[in-house]
């Protein structure tokens, strides 16, 4: 093989993943692969996928997998990041809030924690909004001259996402967790990138890969976030709380939208309108990828290597 073959991707897996604490989880057709490293050693979790869209095929229809995909990797991932902190030692484990303990002392077991996760992914999900579709709206409507100038006003609100986005997340890597987070997310992208060429999963093989990855979760928000600005368009109302209730009506149109966009960018990877749509996020990626180091990668290849499906070709994109 020569060296110009193996830099060009020949198959486009459907398998995907997301950085945990210590770990990656790797998700492919038929299962999906939690592989963390602890004081330990290596911890192996493999679980069979059961799928909403096997149970009932509609919901597996262009434009409307979009929201169920989303709703359905956020459940997930909310779960596999609580297991990957779960094996953080406990001198770097955080102390369980007042809500937590309650809800274990009422409850117990396996339903407390389905209640304790489902409750952190709720709040995460309002502090989004508020963050995204309120505080955007609000700022906008202060802004004197702007009423019945819906152009403008969808700009603006448009403008402050961005900025907010952007500002989190150059926050957020600063920490000194969420570094190595990004780097976990950094030997994922690698790893499906050397899948993806043909390449045997080794460390040599994957770290040369590229961390920018067409068909990352990042990118999707930042489609979705572009895509509002435009949807915003149509929004005509001037009152805030209106205009906030509108967007929240659009926004599973917004993610159907831009679940589509990026599913076919990351099938034409070389055409270059899906390259000009890529360009943004993989531009982003400098913020929420770093460079692994190779007890990172041995995760990320562990964790493909368990979910690659033997029959060839069935995780194709």
């Amino acid at each position: 093989m020569s060296k110009k073959e193996s830099e060009q991707v020949r198959f486009r897996t459907s398998i995907g993943g997301q950085a945990l604490m210590e770990g990656i989880l790797m998700r492919g057709p038929e299962k999906q692969a939690i592989v963390c490293r602890t004081e330990n050693g290596i911890v192996e979790k493999v679980e069979e996928l059961n799928l909403v869209k096997d149970k009932h095929p509609a919901l597996g229809w262009p434009f409307v997998r979009g929201v169920v995909t989303l709703v359905d990797s956020l459940a997930k991932g909310m779960k596999a990041l609580t297991y990957s902190a779960s094996l953080l030692p406990e001198e770097e484990q955080e102390e369980p809030s007042k809500f937590d303990l309650w809800v274990e002392k009422k409850v117990g077991g396996e339903k407390a924690e389905k209640i304790i996760i489902g409750a952190a992914a709720f709040t995460g999900v309002l502090l989004a909004l508020a963050l995204f579709i309120a505080l955007p709206t609000f700022l906008a409507g202060l802004i004197p001259g702007l009423d019945g100038h819906y152009t403008a006003k969808s700009a603006v609100e448009g403008l402050v996402k961005i900025a907010i986005f952007l500002v989190y997340l150059a926050l957020v890597a600063r920490m000194k967790e969420i570094k190595r987070l990004f780097s976990y997310h950094g030997a994922e992208h690698k790893t499906i990138f050397c899948y993806e060429k043909g390449l045997p999963l080794t460390v040599e093989n994957v770290r040369p890969q590229s961390r920018f990855h067409p068909r990352c979760g990042t990118s999707f928000l930042l489609v979705v976030i572009i895509l509002g600005l435009f949807v915003g368009l149509f929004i005509h109302a001037d009152n805030v709380f209106l205009r906030m209730g509108l967007r929240l009506l659009t926004l599973p149109v917004v993610i159907a939208l831009a679940y589509e966009i990026n599913r076919w960018a990351g099938r034409h990877e070389d055409n270059i309108v899906s390259r000009i749509v890529t360009w943004p996020g993989k531009q982003l990626q400098h913020l929420t990828t770093n460079e692994p180091d190779d007890g990172m990668m041995e995760c990320a290849i562990r964790a493909m290597e368990l979910v690659i499906p033997e029959e060839k070709g069935k995780d194709a994109w």
